[in-house]
């Protein structure tokens, strides 16, 4: 599949200036940052194809590159070097042939680069004093999710807990590189062809070596964090759960995720939440749910009964002539609300008329006499007797 065109992601001219440049990638960066399209797949991958195309469009030289040959790579930027002389037009995918030997010699008549000496840096030939390892670049650490179970008062109040997160933190020897500069080696991992294979269904595919960047050779590895650049750690972090917060609720801790490489910051660290159950109340957005049983003559007369609440109990004014199943509000009783800081959500109190057990034939007696009080059908709305 071809990849799609720098200039084309960022939504620039192709003669654009690096001002425009800049401004392109801010808004689109903005639009796409994994932090604004939490668990988006498709706003994270932008975001890696846009900040691609800002970091080769931005510099000058590789620029330059991609320009000629429609993409960028170390190979390329060599290839462009040691070029005879500037692109006359951005063929498919962008090559130059001009000046280029197409015979076996190492170079032209004309003094220039031979198509074979370019063909063998792009396409994996040449010897292995051609091929440096790739300069390692500041690579910022990767995020970290963690989910942490809460009560349902704990979600609601709030509180700060310490959990043990196993990140890592950039090498103290190497700084982050992965090597201290020593000679270069054929790179273990691809044993020196710059490719690994990796597996895609039923096919198989070969992929750039990731530890060597395509080069097949890199330089001896840190003896103390074995090429990785980070070393392992576990530590205590202090979290900080706002009020109100929900299952599936994101809380950032930053700083705390992998570490960077060469100076690069480290990842952020994540808390995913994971709320439980309560055994009265229900929670529909910042509103509070809750049914509280009432008696027929509080129902019939009217009263004044205790309900809970999440913040304690409280008093309820039941007027005469409540149905069951009828709700009532106590504003701003519910769960704070994180999308609007100080507010809260209310509380909806649903009654439920319970009917008294018939214990005694005193009991028995009162409610004849009451039935023969109140002769009202409640059915004859409905045409029954």
């Amino acid at each position: 599949m071809a990849k799609q065109d720098y200039y084309e992601i960022l939504g620039v001219k192709r003669d654009a200036k690096p001002e425009e440049i800049k401004k392109a990638y801010r808004r689109l960066a903005r639009k796409y940052h994994p932090d604004v399209n939490p668990g988006d797949k498709a706003a994270e991958e932008r975001f890696k194809l846009t900040s691609e195309a800002h970091d080769v469009l931005s510099d000058p030289k590789k620029r330059s590159v991609y320009d000629r040959f429609g993409q960028y790579s170390d190979n390329l930027a060599d290839a462009h070097a040691r070029g005879a002389g500037p692109s006359t037009g951005r063929a498919t995918p962008g090559f130059d042939f001009t000046g280029f030997d197409w015979g076996g010699g190492s170079t032209s008549s004309s003094g220039g680069s031979s198509f074979r000496d370019i063909f063998n840096d792009l396409f994996g030939g040449g010897s292995a004093k051609e091929k440096e390892p790739p300069r390692p670049q500041p690579q910022r650490g990767a995020d970290i999710e963690m989910p942490l179970a809460l009560t349902f008062e704990e979600a609601i109040k709030g509180l700060t807990t310490n959990i043990t997160v196993n990140r890592s933190e950039q090498c103290s020897r190497c700084n982050g590189a992965g090597d201290t500069g020593g000679p270069v080696v054929v790179c273990s991992t691809c044993k020196g062809s710059g490719q690994v294979q990796r597996a895609g269904g039923r096919l198989r595919f070969a992929q750039e070596c990731p530890d060597c960047g395509g080069s097949g050779r890199r330089r001896s590895p840190c003896s103390l964090c074995k090429g990785k650049g980070t070393m392992p750690k576990t530590e205590t972090v202090k979290v900080r759960i706002p009020a109100g917060v929900e299952t599936g609720s994101r809380v950032r801790i930053p700083g705390k995720g992998e570490g960077g490489r060469l100076g690069a910051p480290a990842g952020d660290l994540h808390i995913i939440t994971n709320v439980g159950p309560h055994k009265y109340f229900t929670r529909k957005g910042d509103n509070i749910y809750v049914t509280v049983p009432i008696t027929v003559p509080e129902a019939a007369l009217g009263a004044k009964i205790e309900v809970p609440t999440v913040d304690g109990k409280t008093q309820l004014r039941v007027p005469p002539g409540t149905q069951s199943g009828q709700k009532f509000r106590l504003r701003d009783r519910g769960a704070p609300s994180l999308r609007n800081p100080g507010a809260k959500g209310h509380q909806f109190v649903e009654v439920q008329v319970m009917l008294p057990k018939v214990i005694s034939e005193e009991t028995k007696e009162l409610l004849r006499e009451y039935s023969k009080l109140n002769t009202t059908n409640p059915r004859v709305e409905m045409g029954l007797d």
